[in-house]
């Protein structure tokens, strides 16, 4: 077995451990609403779980993040080094299904629509703020 369907077995196994159907929709639909970056396509995740592809390490980042296990051992299986740890962020808040279903529809807007809706949403940041604090 080489080291991409390794990845693979290791990227199902990390899915069913966390309680999610090992299917590319699934993984498609779960990752693009953790990803900040440009979506990711179903064709691609299909490449991941067939053993086809590996992701970058930005993209393991986040599957890891999600999925609840160690970057290292996700990508290369275990024995991983001990990861390092930062201080936890906003982002790690559990969302809504309104926020989810909010930041699943910005994804989806061009570049130039998203500008407008971080514009608008500055604009209510700083007219509801209670403190003076810049938002950006």
């Amino acid at each position: 077995m080489n080291e991409k369907q390794m990845f693979a077995e290791r990227l199902k196994n990390a899915m069913q451990a966390a309680g999610y159907d090992v299917r590319s929709s699934v993984l498609e639909r779960e990752f693009n609403l953790r990803y900040w970056g440009k979506p990711i396509t179903y064709q691609a995740v299909r490449r991941w779980l067939r053993g086809d592809s590996i992701p970058s390490q930005e993209k393991l980042q986040v599957l890891a993040h999600w999925l609840a296990i160690d970057p290292h051992q996700l990508r290369y299986g275990a024995g991983g080094q001990a990861s390092i740890k930062e201080p936890s962020g906003v982002w790690e808040t559990s969302s809504s299904n309104e926020e989810r279903r909010l930041l699943a529809l910005y994804r989806r807007l061009p570049s130039e629509q998203r500008k407008v809706v971080l514009e608008v949403m500055d604009t209510f940041a700083k007219a509801y703020s209670t403190t003076d604090s810049p938002t950006k």
